[in-house]
């Protein structure tokens, strides 16, 4: 397993720790901007974050980690940064799958997969047959994703099976549509975390994120550390979560 700092897990109450955790990563062109560097040094050195960050929830023993990769508004972007961020995803999954896969974690991707180049998607769907039989964190990596967009899927693959009769509009239940997200089998986010100091969801797990806590920091991604992602859950631990009751 990779190496653990003992002293900084044992700030967490495992008892209060959320199962699911989501991070929108943002920031990487403001880090570089700061330092004079191109937009691209900044994603390249949120590439290590993230890695630093997979550890930590491993050794945590975290249920569910979920990352905002790439969004379906991203393909919006200039054509050289979004081929340098697909060439980076790439060199990314060769690198790290071995590494996951041995420290038991289980990937999957959320979105709209078949856009991707084909050589990438030979890569996500080696990747996932590497790591199916893993038990431990599931490292949900949400790329050519949307949360309306996946809404709206949903929604069609249900009025599909009402229209072959396979079900009545009133069978639809929360469970039932919950069936149908990328997320399946899945518990709901309990707590999501946006670096970068923008205060939005930006389309991100909108039916998943329900009832989630919300953490914000102005810290920019490849700057967020072991010690930040902590802190976040340290805080989560602190808050009281009442579902719409009263507490008690």
């Amino acid at each position: 397993m990779w190496e653990s700092d003992g002293g900084l897990l044992a700030r967490v109450d495992k008892t209060k720790m959320p199962r699911h955790v989501a991070i929108i990563m943002d920031g990487n062109g403001r880090w570089a901007n700061c330092r004079g560097l191109l937009r691209n040094a900044g994603h390249v050195a949120g590439v290590k974050t993230l890695k630093n960050i997979l550890k930590t929830a491993v050794n945590l023993k975290l249920e569910a980690l979920t990352v905002y990769a790439f969004s379906t508004e991203n393909w919006k972007r200039p054509h050289t940064e979004v081929d340098f961020l697909m060439h980076l995803f790439s060199d990314y999954l060769e690198r790290e799958k071995q590494e996951m896969h041995e420290n038991n974690v289980r990937i999957k991707f959320l979105g709209r997969t078949e856009d991707f180049a084909p050589a990438l998607q030979k890569l996500m769907r080696e990747s996932i047959e590497l790591m199916k039989n893993n038990t431990g964190v599931k490292f949900n990596v949400a790329a050519d994703y949307g949360g309306q967009d996946e809404i709206i899927r949903a929604a069609q693959k249900l009025a599909y099976r009402v229209k072959a009769g396979e079900l009545l509009p009133e069978d639809i239940s929360t469970q039932l549509f919950e069936d149908e997200l990328d997320t399946f089998g899945q518990p709901p986010v309990d707590l999501l975390i946006r670096t970068g100091g923008e205060l939005r969801v930006s389309n991100f797990l909108l039916w998943q994120a329900a009832y989630a806590e919300f953490w914000f920091t102005d810290t920019n991604w490849p700057e967020f550390t072991p010690e930040e992602f902590i802190d976040a859950l340290v805080d989560f631990g602190k808050r009281s979560r009442r579902f719409g009751t009263l507490n008690n």
